[in-house]
């Protein structure tokens, strides 16, 4: 699936300890006007289950562990969200399941945009027709 990339964060610190910066200039193809995480979600819970008509994300788990499902309308594939290092690319049409969520997950998000509840396709069949 060519849809999506995996981006492989810059650390950056010294002595006093690391950090990312996730941010056009440190590579993401979009200005971020929006973050969020997603944390504490409970046990056999999944999420997502939706596209972006317009809205382009990268997702990173800065900690504990999930599974992503990542659909393109042909082709299915799985990525294990488990490093804080490594950020998942979830550009527009991409259909995303987020799943198996360990307890101490959490999730973040960028965004190219604001919240639009307008931009998101949450039925499947209406996401394939789309494509």
């Amino acid at each position: 699936m060519s849809k999506y990339k995996l981006y492989n964060l810059n650390i950056l610190g010294d002595h006093r300890g690391s950090l990312i910066a996730l941010d056009k200039a440190s590579g993401l193809p979009f200005e971020v006007k929006r973050a969020y995480y997603v944390f504490n979600t409970k046990s056999g819970v999944a999420r997502g289950f939706h596209a972006h008509k317009k809205l382009h994300q990268v997702a990173v788990c800065i900690s504990g562990s999930c599974r992503m499902i990542l659909d393109d309308g042909v082709n299915r594939e799985v990525v294990e969200m488990n490093s804080n290092l490594v950020g998942v690319d979830l550009p527009p049409m991409l259909w995303h399941e987020m799943h198996d969520f360990s307890d101490d997950c959490i999730l973040l998000v960028v965004a190219s945009d604001y919240y639009d509840e307008d931009d998101y396709i949450r039925d499947y069949p209406e996401f394939k027709r789309r494509k």
